[in-house]
């Protein structure tokens, strides 16, 4: 007989929760297939039907995974239960009091906005002056920035930075620049870790525009001397200084859900928890040993560089016996978001080739089931995509096909009763209500669970559900063009087609008309198309793909009129979108609005003697991980 405790025990097993979450998806996943293979079979499957059925079945995978774990994320929610131990939560533990170790934070950069940087910088070395451990820090800003322009300011306003800083804490602030940025920003952190990182118990990685509260980063470091056997701690970074329409509405929506899907996936991914690039804490003995990237076999892109590293080096992490952690119970974590639909789809084509290359090493020995499913959940993010776009373009030419020919009641020559064309309607309104659950339940458990317990933070119930309704009907919108970009970008992949990994645009700007326009022409003319061929030969299908493609028509102008900051701060006004930080900002995410205001370019005190980086002391060396047999990828290249 099961006791609660013993069932608790259970289940704080890895591979039982993968067992669980498998129990979950793999029947839900069959039963839907099953049923659209029903609706295909009475009249005999087509090609057609054959392509969809095929994709259909990854599709109702992926969503049956995205469903279970919201609603694994909302029970826990709902009950108080902390994902990890299934105890009640205890709530968020105060600041320590002292730290043993020293400890750093980094922010590697490359071509960014200058004034920014220093600000979120100087944002996050004033939240840390505040506690009790400043003297347990020291504080990197790590260039590899080759734009000259910005070479020349990075120094100008950095010597300003330092200018405004107290005296104290001058000297624990450094400023370094690679002249030459081999292998990107992996080795611009891998540099750090073997000539300074080494001297440090951990590494609070920041990304460009990351900003953490000083309880954040003192809780992150506290926790890693605290458990010797943790090698990384991710925290979950939250959109903020948002003013755009599209980025208030992606804001808006992390802030809804992301709390929720958190906890789902912390459930099932226990201590393989995944590493985003920045925002956590990495234990500096552990990366050095573990991370230490070689570069992939064969051409690109799946070859060469890896490009999305964080992912890979958590899953190292694991392999070498180190537990890697999502923290929950502690926010103060933020960074900003792309401010147009443009500047997000270029960010996303990085990621896509980046998440892509993740298939071409599931078969790295050692690996953890858990890393695995992170690398096929990331790539299928965007595989996800091609997959829809296939079905309903293989739909709509069945649908268009069976219009131009005339039904056969008699297939066969000596047939004695006709073969009616069959149309199980039960099965197919049944059918529809599943996928359409997979898709939209976990959007409204999540607003039914933030009304519940947290609607003060989106302004009051009322707020929260005009929010969520634009939220929502936007989502319905911008989702067919997001599709067919991401499809395009996962086409040029598998092409073989490599894309660059630059600078992604920080600050927001309104899309000039000739932008949009040469953007989104293509998906315009494909809404159009697809509609006027619809319309013409199957127009009972429009109300079916209306939600399509309406979006895909309106794309040019989307893209246009979401990226204002004047309607996305008019709706603000109105309680639409709000977010707790814009009600009551960390007083980190103030200090980056004022950093900003009195960092200027000019009037920088020049004979201001900056202090040297640290004199390199017993560097280290990275070990380089070996990821193939002798006989497997590293020999003959990556296959996918």
């Amino acid at each position: 007989m099961f006791t609660k405790d013993k069932l608790v025990l259970m289940c704080k097993g890895q591979s039982f929760r993968l067992v669980i979450l498998a129990g979950l998806v793999l029947p839900l996943s069959a039963w839907a297939s099953s049923q659209l293979y029903l609706i295909f079979q009475p009249n005999g499957i087509r090609p057609l039907e054959w392509v969809q059925l095929v994709f259909a079945v990854l599709l109702f995978l992926w969503l049956s995974v995205a469903f279970w774990t919201s609603v694994l994320g909302f029970v826990l929610n709902l009950l108080k239960l902390d994902p990890l131990t299934l105890r009640v939560n205890q709530g968020q533990a105060n600041p320590p009091e002292s730290l043993r170790e020293r400890h750093a934070v980094i922010m590697p950069i490359y071509n960014e906005d200058t004034m920014r940087i220093m600000a979120g910088f100087e944002a996050c070395v004033m939240a840390l002056a505040k506690t009790k451990c400043i003297d347990n820090f020291d504080f990197y800003m790590l260039s590899d920035t080759q734009e000259q322009s910005k070479v020349e300011a990075e120094p100008r306003v950095w010597a300003q930075l330092l200018s405004r800083l107290p005296s104290n804490l001058r000297g624990r602030c450094y400023y370094r620049r690679r002249e030459n940025n081999l292998e990107r920003k992996v080795g611009n952190v891998k540099d750090f870790f073997e000539n300074w990182g080494h001297q440090y118990c951990g590494v609070i990685v920041l990304d460009a525009d990351s900003i953490m509260a000083g309880s954040t980063m003192l809780d992150l470091a506290a926790r890693l001397e605290q458990n010797p056997k943790v090698g990384l701690i991710q925290t979950i970074p939250m959109p903020v200084r948002q003013s755009s329409f599209f980025a208030r509405y992606t804001q808006f929506a992390a802030s809804l859900y992301s709390p929720m899907l958190a906890t789902g996936l912390n459930f099932w991914q226990g201590n393989c928890a995944n590493y985003w690039g920045h925002n956590a804490i990495i234990r500096s003995q552990a990366f050095l040993t573990s991370c230490g990237l070689p570069s992939i076999p064969g051409k690109k892109p799946f070859g060469g560089d890896i490009l999305s590293h964080d992912f890979v080096e958590a899953a190292l992490l694991r392999r070498n016996g180190w537990e890697v952690y999502l923290s929950l119970d502690k926010q103060g974590s933020y960074e900003e978001v792309p401010s147009n639909v443009i500047d997000y789809a270029t960010r996303d084509r990085r990621w896509v080739q980046g998440n892509m290359q993740h298939l071409g090493l599931l078969n790295v020995k050692g690996l953890k089931t858990t890393n695995k499913l992170h690398f096929v959940f990331g790539a299928f993010a965007y595989l996800s995509s091609i997959c829809l776009m296939i079905i309903l373009a293989a739909g709509s030419a069945d649908a268009v096909l069976k219009s131009l020919t005339d039904p056969v009641y008699f297939p066969n020559t000596y047939q004695l009763f006709p073969s009616w064309v069959i149309t199980p309607e039960a099965l197919m309104i049944t059918t529809l209500y599943v996928t359409l659950g997979l898709l939209f339940l976990p959007k409204l458990i999540g607003v039914f669970l933030a009304i519940l317990t947290r609607h003060q933070e989106f302004g009051g119930r009322v707020n929260l559900l005009k929010s969520a309704l634009a939220e929502f009907i936007f989502a319905l919108l911008i989702a067919p063009i997001m599709l067919l970009f991401h499809s395009y970008f996962v086409v040029n992949v598998l092409a073989g087609k490599s894309v660059g990994w630059e600078a992604q645009a920080r600050e927001g700007k309104m899309v000039a008309w000739r932008d949009a326009v040469k953007i989104g022409w293509i998906p315009s003319l494909i809404g159009i198309s697809w509609s006027a061929i619809t319309v013409f030969f199957t127009p009972n299908l429009v109300l079916w793909l209306l939600p399509v493609l309406v979006g895909m028509v309106l794309t040019i102008p989307l893209i246009r009129y979401t990226s204002s900051d004047q309607v996305g701060l008019w709706l603000k006004t109105k309680g639409i979108f709000l977010i707790q930080q814009e009600k009551q900002p960390d007083p980190c995410i103030k200090h980056v609005s004022r950093a900003m205001r009195h960092l200027p370019l000019q009037g920088v005190n020049e004979k201001l003697e900056m202090p040297t980086i640290p004199s390199v002391k017993n560097p280290r060396q990275m070990q380089i991980q070996t990821l193939f047999s002798e006989e497997g990828p590293s020999k003959q290249g990556i296959k996918v």
